[in-house]
């Protein structure tokens, strides 16, 4: 799978120029360094790479988020969101910051 370092610059202009989606962090591993997001629309699933999350936040079950798409090569069939930000954390969940550090209840 491409990530923000390895996605081509079309690939990324196209990305960057398309609609805002908002969704809910299903599941995201930060040792893995993915997960996935339920769309708002109800469609399926959508992976997120640790590379396209927006700020100083790991995300975690339930907080809301909005993304843009980018398709997955080869076949460019299926998406990845892109440009991940976290726009409502779940309430009573401690979320840690990129650094390590313990914020929430």
């Amino acid at each position: 799978l491409p990530t923000k370092r390895t996605r081509t610059y079309s690939a990324t202009a196209r990305a960057s120029a398309g609609p805002i989606f908002k969704g809910v962090c299903k599941q995201f591993s930060r040792s893995q360094g993915h997960g996935f997001i339920t769309p708002e629309n109800g469609s399926e699933d959508i992976f997120v790479h640790v590379s396209d999350i927006e700020g100083e936040y790991v995300p975690v079950e339930g907080d809301k988020v909005t993304y843009k798409v980018c398709p997955i090569p080869p076949k460019n069939q299926k998406f990845q969101a892109v440009e991940v930000v976290l726009t409502n954390l779940a309430p009573h969940t401690k979320h840690e910051t990129w650094s390590g550090q313990i914020i929430g209840s």
